[in-house]
């Protein structure tokens, strides 16, 4: 790959993770196009991580985001910007609990979570690696 592929949306209101994942295709389609393919275990992390990053932004900071996605050699980098400045608060989760488990979840898919605020909102960024 010789520069990275980019792609930004802004997003909002109830279908804003469906758009979200739809870029991630979108991307690993472009990558292909572009001789490059993306595994299948990094795209499947991908659209379930920018699905819980858009859905918590939407639901938690004022029902809109941008998304920004970069296809770098070693893997995809994902940022989430919202106008809150508020960080996420991961909750405490049992079994009975509706939600909750998602910060874990993407933590556990992701090889660096960093969140940025700059007293104006803030960027959730994530990285997945290339599996070689």
């Amino acid at each position: 790959m010789a520069a990275p592929l980019r792609r930004h949306c802004d997003v909002h209101g109830p279908y804003a993770a469906a758009r979200a994942r739809a870029e991630v295709h979108r991307l690993v389609r472009e990558a292909l196009c572009a001789g490059s393919r993306v595994q299948q275990t990094v795209e499947d992390a991908a659209t379930l991580v920018v699905s819980e990053l858009v859905s918590n932004a939407v639901r938690h900071a004022g029902g809109a985001c941008s998304l920004d996605l970069s296809l770098e050699p070693d893997g995809l980098d994902i940022d989430v910007s919202d106008p809150s400045p508020e960080p996420p608060r991961p909750r405490a989760t049992d079994a009975t609990s509706e939600g909750g488990r998602g910060w874990a979840i993407v933590a556990r898919l992701t090889s660096e979570l960093t969140v940025h605020s700059d007293g104006h909102g803030k960027t959730v960024h994530a990285h997945i690696d290339q599996v070689r």
